[in-house]
């Protein structure tokens, strides 16, 4: 946990940056069982708040929320559903309907896909490489590294499109900016180190 001086920095923080929307109620639903499962997969410095903004952003804490190509919590595809059972045991029997296992799969290829980036300049760049990785694929962010003069560099790397439509690219541009800027910023509140944020303070 931190102390009371981080927590009045972290609400500081919060209104400074804008965050004015409440955490929504659909989402302390799931503050327990995130919090425990990232901290099962990340260590106790999971980065709780970034990942309950991704949840925002996939599917607004909505398990039953489905797009053209993927479905619940954390938006999986079938295919990547598939795929991703095979590579833990926690998460056979995959079904990204069911908010456990959404959760669970979710933080595990967070993980997988941050330690992964390489190379990577600095912790706040590794972190939206992985959500940008997350979104589009770990093969268009290696495309975009090939074809950047610096590749460890997200800001430079990011704005490269390796040959993909022009709405995708913003899209994934996208992102991790909505992620990290501005639905991180609800959670604040929530445990865990705050990614690509100034530290905290008295």
């Amino acid at each position: 946990m931190y102390s009371s001086s981080d927590y009045r920095y972290r609400l500081r923080l919060r209104v400074f940056i804008g965050a004015v929307i409440d955490v929504p109620r659909e989402a302390l639903v799931y503050q327990a069982e995130l919090t425990r499962e990232a901290r099962l997969e990340w260590g106790m410095d999971a980065p709780i708040a970034a990942l309950a903004g991704q949840l925002m952003q996939e599917s607004g804490f909505d398990p039953k929320a489905k797009s053209a190509y993927a479905s619940g919590l954390s938006q999986f595809t079938p295919a990547t559903a598939r795929w991703i059972s095979t590579l833990s045991t926690r998460l056979s029997d995959p079904n990204p309907l069911d908010p456990s296992w959404s959760i669970r799969a979710m933080v595990f290829y967070d993980h997988l896909l941050h330690d992964g980036v390489n190379p990577a300049n600095d912790e706040c760049g590794r972190y939206r490489a992985m959500l940008a990785e997350y979104n589009g694929g770990a093969k268009r962010w290696a495309d975009r590294q090939k074809l950047s003069k610096e590749p460890g560099n997200y800001d430079v790397t990011a704005v490269i499109n390796p040959g993909i439509s022009k709405s995708n690219q913003q899209q994934n541009q996208n992102y991790a900016f909505f992620v990290v800027y501005r639905w991180q910023a609800i959670f604040v509140s929530w445990s865990g180190p705050l990614v690509c944020l100034p530290k905290t303070g008295n």
